[in-house]
């Protein structure tokens, strides 16, 4: 299956095609992957994401899904790449991995079925679709600064063709030790079924990126933690997190919260409140 990188190469953004351990540009130059300085995979306009869609993370949320799936955005300046820093706010404590498999667009997509929906895929990557929970009171319905802060889209490495999404295997790490076990199996909407649902409404263009949603166990990660995500056949994700070097500014905006539905949502407890912030005491 090609294989193909974006990375810096002296000074210029080049993209590369994969021979084994190296990268080689256009013009025949050649670097070795660890060797490598990543940028994300692809260049989108925007970056439309799945709320839940793995059964394993229904089940641990002890809810019932809805008929059809429901979305949230992230913003273009959340893009990461695989080696890069993960960002958390000075003053923010709830910071969780979720990894993914991204869809990237091939090409112009609009009101197509999902049995067309194949042909306008130009491929596939790895996601972690961070969320910074410490806002989940505020932007519960949005998820704007949940999970479009600044850093926390990383995609990479590169961009395989050819890749079938069926029966993959999805592991996510921290520090080496497994800390999510699933399976594009699990899917309850598949990748065809996403891009054809959202191309309904919504033109997508060359180098779109769906996040098709992620298993269970989400938890938080601290600074100093390093977070890989694994997906079988398309490689393996890493990026490390970091204290941002200015905290949460207190004279504008929300500030981040520790509600049962923060900590429910972070930890993944068994709590009677779910989904509805506690009354004051």
């Amino acid at each position: 299956m090609p294989e193909y990188r974006r990375i810096l190469l002296d000074g210029a953004v080049v993209e590369t095609v994969r021979d084994g351990d190296e990268l080689v540009a256009g013009d025949g130059r050649r670097v070795a992957i660890a060797d490598a300085h990543h940028l994300p995979p692809v260049v989108p306009s925007k970056v439309i994401a799945v709320h839940l869609n793995h059964r394993s993370r229904v089940d641990e949320f002890q809810i019932n899904l809805t008929d059809t799936p429901t979305y949230f955005h992230k913003p273009t300046s959340s893009l990461n790449s695989h080696g890069g820093a993960i960002v958390r706010p000075e003053g923010c404590k709830w910071l969780n991995y979720e990894g993914e498999v991204a869809i990237v667009i091939g090409k112009t997509a609009r009101n197509i079925s999902p049995e067309e929906a194949g042909g306008y895929i130009a491929g596939y990557t790895v996601a972690n679709d961070y969320g910074l929970h410490d806002f989940r009171d505020t932007d519960a319905g949005s998820m704007l600064r949940v999970k479009g802060a600044d850093t926390l889209c990383p995609l990479g490495p590169g961009l395989v063709t050819d890749w079938d999404f069926r029966g993959k295997k999805l592991r996510t790490y921290v520090n080496g030790e497994v800390v999510q076990d699933g399976s594009t199996d699990e899917m309850t909407w598949d990748m065809h079924y996403l891009v054809a649902d959202i191309a309904r409404t919504i033109t997508l263009y060359p180098g779109d990126v769906l996040l098709s949603g992620t298993p269970a166990n989400s938890r938080p990660v601290q600074p100093g933690d390093v977070v890989e995500v694994e997906v079988e056949g398309l490689g393996k994700l890493t990026n490390h997190i970091v204290t941002g070097p200015t905290a949460i500014r207190t004279d504008v905006g929300a500030q981040p919260t520790e509600s049962e539905e923060v900590l429910s949502t972070a930890l993944g407890g068994d709590w009677e409140f779910r989904g509805i912030r506690p009354p004051k005491r």
